[in-house]
């Protein structure tokens, strides 16, 4: 099957977000004027080293982004298998006044170097400072970009040395309905490397 975007695909789906999988979850923590938000977005993903940046893309100006624009500053937290219902549960059409940390029963707990909300328990959170939006084509599509200025890592999840997400196994997102979550890994040596 080969299909244009702009000409449809005909099936009773969308299978464009099913074939890009899985995607990492942004559980996203912000502060607006309605009060603290939380939700997650599921076009996000690392974009840089020195100095670490992240990046997310919101479907329509949703109360995450209008927090972002207003403070410059969001969390993303890592979402673990064991909290996949309450981080559904903050997905929902909530009115701006709803705290979403509250809603779903998440513990929260304040950012280090930014005024922010961010998911206590979470394996691991950004603290991040805006650095661009960009209105990308399409109706309603924004691109959030950010450089991380604060790491918080769980104890557990740090094993000699290293970040051991088989510890709280990752859900990620796939098609329509679909998730998944990381409970295996296997290493390779790229060409070159000892």
């Amino acid at each position: 099957m080969f299909y244009r975007p702009e000409d449809g695909h005909g099936l009773p789906h969308n299978p464009f977000t099913a074939v890009v999988t899985p995607r990492p979850i942004a559980w996203v923590g912000t502060r607006g004027a309605a009060g603290d938000n939380l939700a997650p977005y599921s076009f996000f993903n690392a974009i840089a080293y020195e100095p670490p940046q992240v990046m997310f893309a919101s479907t329509g100006r949703k109360d995450s982004l209008r927090n972002i624009e207003g403070t410059g500053v969001f969390s993303i937290s890592i979402v673990e298998y064991t909290a996949r219902e309450a981080m559904n549960m903050t997905s929902g059409p909530w009115p701006s006044e709803t705290d979403e940390f509250t809603l779903a029963g998440v513990a929260k707990a304040e950012c280090t170097t930014i005024p922010c909300p961010r998911v206590a328990d979470a394996p691991a959170t950004f603290e991040c400072r805006l650095t661009e939006v960009i209105t990308l084509p399409g109706r309603g599509n924004y691109l959030v970009l950010g450089v991380v200025t604060g790491v918080h890592l769980r104890d557990d999840c740090l094993v000699e040395g290293r970040f051991d997400v088989t510890r709280f196994q990752p859900v990620a997102r796939s098609g329509y309905k679909d998730y998944t979550v990381v409970r295996e890994l296997f290493q390779m040596t790229r060409p070159g490397e000892t």
